[in-house]
Order: C-alpha cells, then structure tokens, then sequence
C-alpha cells in the first residue's frame, strides 16, 4: 500500500501503538514504554522512539507477548477494521490450558496456610 500524505514516514511508537489499539489511552501507552514493556526491533523503546514501515514492536503485559510488524504508520486513533491493516500480528499462539501447570488454590475464606500445608505447598512448587 504506498504512502499517502497522511501517512507520515514515521511516528513515535507510544501514539502509533495507541492509533492502532494495542493500548487503550496514550497515557498508558507512554507508561508501558517508560517501564520497559516495549521494545522496537529488539531494543527498549522511549516513547518518542521513533518506528517506521517494517519495524517489530514487542509489547509485555499481562503475562503476555504481543509481537507486531509495522505495516502502515498512523498518528491519528481510527477505527478497528483501518487499525487491524497498519500492522501485522505475529504473536505465537497461547500453548493449551492442559499444558499449563495447575496452581492450587485455597477456598476463599480458608485463612493461611498451616505449617504443614506451607510445606506442602513448597514441596509442590520445588522451593
């Protein structure tokens, strides 16, 4: 898709992850940046960094990682559908929830755990 006059050459990579809906408000997407959760081509990102056509942004959160490929650069937030064409997502898919280790959990109201139980629980977890 060629570049349009507006379509800038580059854009600051927290207003472009926010134009395309990785992030919910700017803001949040400029705190994500200055703790460390975004990187661009392998490097952590600023929020004024810079990302052009081709660039790769990682994006930690939620005890997942989104990766995507800068496909269209856009300042401007726009709908869902134009959103889902500025970028590409090459996220690997979740594994399975059957892979995933069970961690046990207490009824609510339960209290702590006794001497023994904390035991067992270290016991469990290899501690």
């Amino acid at each position: 898709m060629p570049a349009s006059s507006s379509d800038p050459a580059s854009a600051r990579v927290d207003s472009w992850s926010w134009s395309v809906r990785l992030f919910k408000t700017r803001s949040q997407a400029a705190a994500s940046c200055r703790s460390g959760h975004v990187r661009v081509n392998g490097t952590p990102a600023k929020a004024s960094q810079p990302v052009r056509m081709g660039d790769e942004v990682r994006i930690r959160g939620g005890g997942t990682e989104r990766i995507v490929v800068v496909v269209r650069t856009i300042t401007k937030r726009v709908g869902a559908p134009i959103a889902a064409e500025c970028y590409r997502d090459e996220t690997p898919p979740p594994p399975p929830r059957e892979l995933l280790a069970a961690v046990p959990k207490r009824d609510r109201g339960a209290g702590r755990p006794t001497k023994r139980e904390r035991r067992e629980i270290d016991r469990l977890r290899n501690i």
